[in-house]
């Protein structure tokens, strides 16, 4: 699993800790590290949880592109 820059950064950008955002959706901060190093793989409603608190959407954050997809490329899931 890859590191997740884009939480990392919409965090940073929002200036909240590991833990804040921890707190904001009810786990631990090392839940959090675990994730942005990819560590962990976290459920969708915790992933719909991060995505409200930092407000970004879930393929802003948790989606993985492929190589062989192309900008604009409809995606399916």
């Amino acid at each position: 699993m890859a590191k997740n820059l884009k939480m990392k950064a919409a965090r940073a950008l929002l200036d909240l800790s590991q833990k804040d955002l921890a707190e904001a959706v009810h786990v631990s901060r090392q839940t959090i590290n675990a994730i942005e190093k990819g560590d962990y793989n976290p459920t969708i409603k915790l992933c719909r949880a991060i995505c409200r608190v930092l407000g970004k959407g879930l393929d802003e954050l948790f989606w993985e592109e492929d190589e062989e997809d192309e900008p604009g490329e409809n995606r399916t899931i």
